[in-house]
Formats: C-alpha cells, structure tokens, sequence
C-alpha cells in the first residue's frame, strides 16, 4: 500500500470531481472530499487490493456523499454552478461536446440516477466500466448499459433542443 499522503496527493482531485459531479456545490465537494480522506485513513487495514485504490476512494466518497444527504435533507442543486466543473477530455467527451459544455451539463443535470452518475463517473472521473459497476455495486456490464442509455437519451435530448 502506498503511503497515504502519496494517496492523497494523486487521488484528491480525483474524488473532489466526483464529490462535484454528485453535489454541483465546490465548498461541500471539498469538505466531503478531506472527510473521505479521513475515513480511508482509519480504514486503510480494510483495504485488501482487491479493487484499485481510486475505486475504493470513490466508494468511501459515495458513502460520505449519502450520509451527508441524510443529515442535510434540504439539500440543494444549483444549476449554475455546474459550469464550474474541470474539464477532463475523454473521447466521450469529445463525441458529445458539439452541443457545448453547458448545454450539455444542463441536459444531462435533469437526467434521473443512474444515468447521470454512471455518465459523470465515466466522462469526468475517467472511471472503466468495471470501476463504476464496483462503485455502484454493480456488474460491468450494467454499467456499459446505463452509459449507453443515458447517452443515447443525451443525443435525443440535445437533438430535441437544437430544433
């Protein structure tokens, strides 16, 4: 295993795109973000290597993620701040950035889960199909499936606003 500051160092911008593909808010991306860091520290002898490091980071952040839902149940998205969102070029990416970054991240915002965290995890966080299916405790292939739904209904929906 390596060491965590190494971990962290490589990994956190990583889980804070993540964090802000889930939550659209920078401030609480962050702090969800240094709390998953925390936490993979006190749990790093539950880390046996079965997974890569970032697919287990993802899966703690996700955790943080449901349990901050929970303790703030008011919580709210602001669309605006979508446009915030670091650009990571994916060849996926680059097939849907015709319609234009914000246009495209409004649309793909209305979509439902999973839709828009399998899209968000695989465009933005660079994921494989595998790592999104462990993620979301998944198959692989349920994974492949969401993504091309949800970006054969991204075509329609951006088709549908070009008209």
């Amino acid at each position: 295993m390596q060491d965590m500051d190494a971990v962290y160092r490589q990994h956190f911008r990583m889980v804070y795109q993540y964090l802000m593909s889930l939550t659209h808010q920078p401030d609480v991306a962050e702090e969800l973000a240094q709390e998953t860091f925390c936490q993979a520290v006190s749990s790093i002898h539950r880390y046996d290597g079965s997974c890569k490091i970032t697919t287990w980071l993802c899966a703690i952040a996700k955790n943080q993620y449901l349990s901050y839902l929970r303790k703030h149940p008011l919580h709210e998205d602001l669309t605006d701040t979508e446009a915030e969102l670091p650009h990571t070029p994916s060849a996926e990416q680059e097939a849907l950035s015709s319609a234009g970054k914000m246009e495209l991240l409004q649309c793909l915002h209305q979509f439902q889960e999973p839709y828009r965290e399998v899209i968000y995890l695989r465009v933005f966080g660079n994921l494989s199909f595998r790592e999104i299916g462990q993620i979301m405790g998944q198959s692989e292939n349920w994974a492949r499936v969401m993504f091309y739904r949800g970006k054969e209904r991204l075509r329609k929906e951006l088709n549908q606003h070009e008209k």
